[in-house]
């Protein structure tokens, strides 16, 4: 008998990996399979960002109280480490400090000033847009992942909020940076994304606490149902990823309650000087329901986005600033869903719809009920969500629109064209006496969108396809001359540092263009007491790392007709002029801190235009327990503090005991109202 020998072992044909050249060549030029146009539209996009985010950069306007801390650091790694407000470390700001740390390693390297703490927001502005371009062509297509970026790009609020140093451009980069790793493991069933994805919001909490884990509910529930394997091991991945977003999380937060209170600084906005309360009080519950164990947080969220409720999003404050495209995305999201009904479980395409959605539904209402303290420049943190519906679920539409036979197919992309374009005009309206600009963005609106409803059905039912893909560009610029609009005049007008926001101002709180308020009520650190909107003189372009001096300081920090400096977040509190600085700094007689005041407010100027140490007694809101009398007593006895400023005005005044004992055995300096000298002779 014959044997059959058996057939010989398939051959397996391993694609080398891609060389160095053809890895720059991908870089520039995109994938072969890309359409040529592909990869030139990006850089499109990304020039774009580019230009809008960082025009003028050493004239952007940043927030004084983030920029004092990130200057503090620049002279004490114990403060850079704290986050601490001033270089002696006395007390923090009430955010945990990655995004302080962004900041303060690039004034390391170029030198403190403007443009070197906006550059890393810049680019981490741009590097969002890119990622969300990345993560939605992966998926869509690349059409797809161009309108996202774009409509990323030109969402007014995060134009205003990148051209600025408050935290959100890093809170949204590590939030993105966690959905691209859920939703690799989620195609892939491998673990070391999600454990990946779990660390960078990790990092996206110690940038902004709670409100990096608003997504969440999202990231949990699409890996349970949509990534590949059994339950078992779908369970057993998420635990560890899980562990991996704890630790990410928590690491920082307890090394600092674990060191002693007398080797670190206070914690500002906490009421026992510890950042867990700070993370369930102040940054926790208080945003959400309006009032927390932190004294300073307060319900007060209407003076600024208007009041709670699910309108919130579209009222004149906030409206131009996120909610041009949240009709087009919420019937996108829902038509997208729709038609991929049928896929299986792990269905990519279903699963990305699922975490944008879910990314989008779960800020909107946690902005739109939030009783707490709120602030337009939040919703940057939504934009995503929305960019990426757009892009992702407009391509789908579009796609059921040509290919679909059923009549009902037909209507639902021209009536989500429909819905964003009256939306926009209505928006546009209430601004249309504000500049030209406003106007024409007005008809352009409009008459696109008009074009592209009519386009897009004469053109299915007579089977025009050319006639279509027209329409369909008519769209997206019906859908984003307002934001357009509204984005040009962030990128080109001074802002509010403390409370950017974009476009003219509509009467309420917002601060855009420089104005519409932009006064902080106490409860919300993170900003400078004047109206002016304006950096103090200290970081106006400053590439030495020393704060200037001298006389045309005051003129960019706002001030009364007496030439000094109104600090008072809430309209009182103690004036401080560069007179009084002047002498401060003659007097200090080798005291670690130049002097103490009431509010982080007072300090963060102080502390620019000085370039010394200044204490903030009670934090932001003046009622932080951070500086008490036996503490007061032991830095005047060791020489470390020798001048006191006594607030007895406003919202934010010197605690009363304090205030009593520094009366009683200190010497006023007559040429400056609530200035006082202690020396350790003064302490029984």
């Amino acid at each position: 008998m014959t044997t059959l020998a058996p057939p010989p072992a398939p051959v397996r044909h391993h694609a080398a990996p891609p060389k160095r050249g053809d890895r720059a060549r991908r870089l520039f030029l995109g994938s072969p399979d890309d359409p040529r146009w592909a990869r030139p539209a990006l850089w499109s996009v990304l020039l774009l960002a580019t230009a809008l985010y960082a025009w003028n950069m050493t004239s952007i306007s940043g927030n004084t109280f983030y920029d004092a801390a990130v200057y503090s650091g620049t002279k004490s790694w114990k403060a850079f480490f704290f986050g601490a407000l001033d270089s002696g470390s006395f007390i923090t700001v009430d955010k945990p400090p990655f995004a302080l740390w962004v900041m303060g390693l690039s004034a390391r390297v170029f030198g403190y000033g403007t443009w070197q703490l906006a550059l890393p927001m810049v680019g981490l502005g741009v590097g969002s847009v890119a990622l969300l371009h990345r993560m939605v062509k992966r998926d869509f297509g690349p059409v797809a992942g161009i309108v996202a970026a774009l409509a990323l790009a030109l969402t007014p609020i995060t134009v205003a909020i990148t051209r600025d140093t408050n935290p959100d451009p890093v809170l949204v980069f590590l939030m993105l940076l966690g959905a691209a790793g859920l939703l690799k493991a989620v195609r892939t069933g491998r673990l070391m994304p999600l454990v990946w994805s779990g660390v960078a919001i990790g990092f996206a909490f110690n940038t902004k606490m709670m409100q990096a884990y608003v997504v969440l509910p999202a990231f949990f529930l699409v890996y349970l149902w949509a990534a590949r394997g059994g339950i078992g091991r779908r369970l057993r991945n998420l635990a560890v990823g899980t562990l991996a977003l704890v630790v990410s999380s928590a690491w920082w937060m307890v090394v600092v309650d674990l060191i002693p209170a007398s080797s670190r600084p206070y914690i500002g906005g906490s009421t026992d000087n510890t950042v867990w309360d700070l993370v369930i009080g102040y940054n926790g519950f208080g945003r959400i329901f309006g009032a927390s164990s932190s004294v300073g947080s307060q319900g007060n969220g209407a003076s600024f986005g208007g009041e709670a409720g699910l309108y919130r999003m579209f009222n004149e404050i906030m409206g131009g600033q996120i909610a041009w495209l949240i009709p087009f995305a919420l019937i996108a999201l829902v038509g997208g869903l729709v038609l991929r009904g049928r896929a299986p479980r792990t269905d990519a395409k279903r699963a990305a719809l699922l975490l944008w959605g879910g990314w989008f539904v779960l800020h909107y209402l946690t902005f739109a009920l939030a009783e707490g303290t709120f602030h337009p420049y939040y919703v940057t943190a939504m934009a995503p969500g929305i960019a990426a519906l757009a892009g992702a679920g407009g391509v789908m539409l579009h796609q059921a629109f040509r290919e679909r036979p059923a009549v009902k197919w037909a209507w639902v992309l021209p009536t989500a064209i429909a819905a964003s374009t009256a939306l926009a005009v209505v928006l546009l309206q209430r601004v249309s006496g504000s500049g030209t600009v406003y106007t024409v963005a007005e008809v352009v609106a409009g008459v696109a969108g008009t074009a592209a409803v009519l386009g897009l059905l004469i053109g299915r039912f007579t089977q025009r396809h050319r006639l279509m893909g027209v329409a369909a560009l008519a769209a997206v610029v019906a859908l984003l001359a307002g934001p357009a609009a509204y984005s040009a005049s962030a990128a080109t007008s001074t802002t509010n540092g403390t409370n950017p926001t974009a476009g003219p101002s509509t009467g309420g709180m917002g601060g855009g263009m420089g104005g519409g308020g932009g006064q902080r009520p106490s409860g919300d650190g993170g900003g400078q007491g004047t109206n002016s909107g304006e950096r103090p003189s200290g970081s106006q372009g400053q590439e030495t790392g020393e704060p200037p001096t001298g006389s045309d300081s005051t003129e960019s920090s706002g001030t009364s007709e007496s030439g000094t400096r109104e600090s008072g977040g809430m309209g009182g509190g103690t004036q401080v002029s560069s007179a009084m600085i002047s002498y401060l700094k003659k007097n200090q007689d080798g005291a670690a801190w130049l002097v103490a005041v009431a509010t982080d407010q007072t300090a963060a100027s102080i502390i620019l235009e000085s370039g010394q140490p200044v204490i903030s007694m009670g934090g932001w809101s003046g009622s932080d327990n951070a500086m008490t009398l036996a503490k007061l007593k032991s830095l005047v006895k060791a020489g470390k503090l020798h001048y006191v400023v006594v607030s007895e005005s406003g919202g934010q005044s010197t605690d009363s005991e304090l205030s009593t004992w520094i009366k009683k055995n200190g010497t006023a300096v007559s040429e400056y109202s609530g200035l006082y000298r202690l020396d350790a002779s003064d302490v029984s």
